[in-house]
């Protein structure tokens, strides 16, 4: 092989190194939290047998910017109601929070949990 041609070889192949190293990525696209319709794997359904109470659990505190108040419900734990209290959730800009409720089915009282729903 003469002098030259090794020169441009190592020249090629130099070029092709700097050049490989060179990637130019984009960030990933941010992603917004995605509300799961869909029980997560492991998720056990109690069904209570009987009307959750009507009394109410707690009092609504006062509002507070940048929160919503997630309302207390009543939690059937397989023998009784136990009172679940409320709390803060930070606001989700694109999110309405939908509070905790119960809907009678044929099987019995079934809660469906708050959620952030998008919208």
């Amino acid at each position: 092989m003469s002098m030259s041609t090794s020169i441009r070889l190592a020249a090629l192949a130099a070029v092709t190194m700097l050049a490989s190293g060179c990637v130019v990525e984009q960030p990933a696209p941010r992603r917004h939290p995605v509300v799961v319709e869909q029980p997560a794997p492991g998720y056990v359904e109690v069904i209570a047998p009987q009307a959750p109470p009507t009394v109410l659990v707690e009092e609504e505190p006062a509002p507070r910017p940048g929160y919503v108040w997630a309302r207390g419900y009543w939690h059937w734990n397989g023998r009784k109601y136990v009172a679940m209290h409320g709390h803060w959730e930070p606001v989700r800009p694109g999110y309405h929070y939908v509070h905790p409720y119960y809907v009678q089915r044929g099987d019995g009282w079934h809660l469906n949990v708050g959620v952030w729903v998008a919208g």
